[in-house]
């Protein structure tokens, strides 16, 4: 347990139950609740909150006003615990939101080396992955999935509850996300539909042509040759692609959407 001292200010209040390991910096006025837990080198800056059962990963960053761990803005909440574990080197800017689950034993989860920009919010029982940015202002309901490495454009653009971010994926900012966006797709609008694939963001990951012409068929097979849903599964199927890791994780998530996924713009 961290004792108060110099990487703690004086005016910040930390619950006796907290755990905080070695190189926690705690801000002025910052409040760290009871069952809180922080990792070696987190940092929660002045007028921060940190609550309830949540668990930050080593060298986290929480900004002024960002209030991570609190209850669950869903009206079916029945009591219990439920709680918050996010993982390493992740970054939270101002005023940045993240809830607690619903349910008792339950957790919103978040992964490694994230960067949610200013206003974020991300709602009760989101799983989001790794290496994501989130821009300002961009609003996760509840029970939604982000893949990793994927990239979303804020300016107040609202992913539905239940839906499914893909790997690689982009979506503009503005948007309204009604409809699961694939794995390396790129949506944009309101509400969201498949524009192109993600060329620019998947060049910039280092993704080779040979990747890149799965990704191109994967775009064309599912959102320009007319096809519905079953005929373009089938289609990438049968493929010379079929094998590759794109045309898998594509496929496998196609088959996962729980809420269809988003059409292709005319």
């Amino acid at each position: 347990m961290l004792e108060m001292g110099e990487n703690i200010h004086s005016t910040a209040i930390v619950d006796a139950s907290a755990d905080l390991a070695e190189e926690v910096e705690i801000g002025p006025y910052a409040v760290i609740g009871a069952g809180v837990s922080l990792a070696r080198g987190c940092k929660v800056w002045h007028h921060a909150t940190v609550w309830g059962d949540t668990s930050l990963g080593e060298d986290c960053e929480v900004y002024p006003y960002a209030c991570i761990g609190t209850r669950t803005q869903d009206l079916k909440f029945k009591g219990g615990t439920p709680g918050v574990k996010i993982g390493a080197r992740n970054v939270f800017r101002e005023y940045v939101t993240i809830n607690a689950a619903t349910d008792d034993g339950e957790y919103t989860e978040i992964g490694d080396d994230n960067y949610l920009l200013a206003y974020s919010h991300v709602g009760h029982d989101c799983k989001l992955g790794n290496h994501i940015i989130a821009s300002n202002g961009v609003a996760f309901a509840g029970h939604v999935i982000v893949g990793d490495h994927a990239n979303i454009g804020g300016g107040g653009t609202a992913i539905h509850q239940f839906c499914q971010i893909g790997e690689y994926s982009f979506i503009g900012g503005c948007s309204k996300v009604e409809q699961d966006i694939p794995p390396f797709m790129l949506g944009d609008g309101h509400p969201a539909k498949i524009r192109m694939f993600n060329k620019v963001g998947l060049e910039r990951a280092g993704f080779s042509q040979a990747r890149l012409s799965t990704v191109k068929f994967l775009f064309k097979t599912f959102y320009r040759e007319g096809l519905n849903r079953q005929q373009a599964v089938q289609l990438a199927q049968d493929s010379d692609y079929a094998n590759t890791a794109e045309a898998k994780s594509f496929l496998a998530f196609v088959e996962s959407s729980q809420r269809g996924l988003a059409g292709g713009s005319k």
